[in-house]
């Protein structure tokens, strides 16, 4: 498996982008290029864990019994065929499959212009400014586009230009709280939950909060947003990170607004919803959920059956320096599911 895994890596990486992170990796832990080559090179063999990972992860300054604490991309694709039933997975994948079975978690007006004609449409737009229009299928906030409805000349016109685009979910843009607000204006700012059913309980693993980077009206990070840390009580920890930039922010370039010690409002709400919200499809029981805060509360946005593994396991963000999430997942787990260590 380690030898198919190294194959793997070895087709797909970017020589040009691996020596540059080398050297990165080398000027940050003040070691010679040629041994991070190297330790990159076992790590792929030894753990499954790429050069990418190996950046994040800071595995230039961990050794030994500690590199088996982290969760590889392996290690979650395996949780996730453990925990996921294929039959179930188009409820997650299909955008509006989601918002019909978990209407009751969004706070928000929607509607399929697959299904909705011209006169249902209208009806939705009155009163509205503007709202936000996505592709159903599509991932990492590609297909999304904040529309304002004063660009059109009519409903006729614009119903059209969505069809014509694609774009058959439309959705009433979300009022965040004040708070969430003054991170960034300009995005939707997000919580990312992720919730693991064990013995049929659902059990929170961790919290992330994403912001949108500048000049960004969504908040995913292949998109060029940043994500930084949340405890159990939904404060900010360290400074957030910058995915697409590889550098970290104590403060939001746009708005000037500071991270650390930024309280998430309605934080244990948001929990309790996404707990609900798990046990309403248990044959899918890993979940990335990706939350808003409104005016009055939490909203759910999505949930991804593919949860990220490497942002919760961020060197600089890891709350128990060293250590990895294996540990947080086999305790809940009650069992040594990632055996092959």
């Amino acid at each position: 498996m380690k030898i198919k895994t190294f194959c793997r890596r070895l087709r797909a990486l970017s020589l040009k982008r691996m020596f540059r992170l080398i050297h990165a990796v080398s000027r940050e832990s003040h070691t010679p290029r040629i041994f991070i080559l190297i330790d990159m090179l076992w790590c792929a063999m030894r753990y499954g864990v790429g050069y990418l990972d190996y950046k994040v992860f800071g595995f230039a300054f961990i050794h030994g019994e500690a590199r088996k604490t982290f969760m590889t991309m392996d290690d979650n694709l395996s949780l996730v065929r453990t925990s996921n039933d294929k039959a179930y997975t188009y409820l997650f994948d299909q955008k509006c499959a989601f918002n019909e079975r978990f209407q009751d978690f969004l706070g928000r007006e929607w509607l399929d212009l697959r299904t909705a004609d011209l006169e249902a449409f209208a009806d939705f737009l009155r009163g509205k400014e503007d709202f936000f229009a996505k592709e159903v299928d599509s991932f990492g906030g590609k297909g999304v586009s904040h529309i304002r409805v004063s660009d059109y000349p009519d409903d006729k016109a614009l119903y059209r230009t969505l069809r014509g685009q694609g774009q058959y979910l439309v959705e009433e843009t979300i009022q965040q709280s004040s708070e969430m607000e003054w991170l960034h204006p300009g995005s939707i700012n997000t919580l990312r939950l992720v919730t693991l059913l064990a013995h049929d309980e659902p059990h929170v693993m961790y919290a992330l909060i994403r912001i949108g980077g500048k000049g960004q009206c969504i908040d995913n990070i292949c998109s060029g947003g940043m994500y930084a840390p949340v405890d159990e009580n939904g404060l900010i920890f360290h400074d957030a990170f910058c995915e697409a930039e590889e550098r970290f922010y104590d403060c939001h370039p746009e708005s000037g607004a500071r991270f650390v010690g930024f309280q998430v409002p309605y934080f244990q709400e948001a929990v309790e919803l996404v707990k609900k919200a798990a046990m309403v499809v248990p044959q899918v029981g890993y979940v990335g959920w990706d939350v808003a805060i409104g005016v009055n509360g939490p909203l759910l946005i999505e949930g991804n059956v593919i949860p990220g593994y490497d942002m919760c396991q961020n060197y600089c963000h890891l709350k128990k320096k060293g250590e990895g999430i294996l540990p947080r997942f086999e305790k809940v787990m009650g069992t040594a599911f990632f055996h092959h260590r």
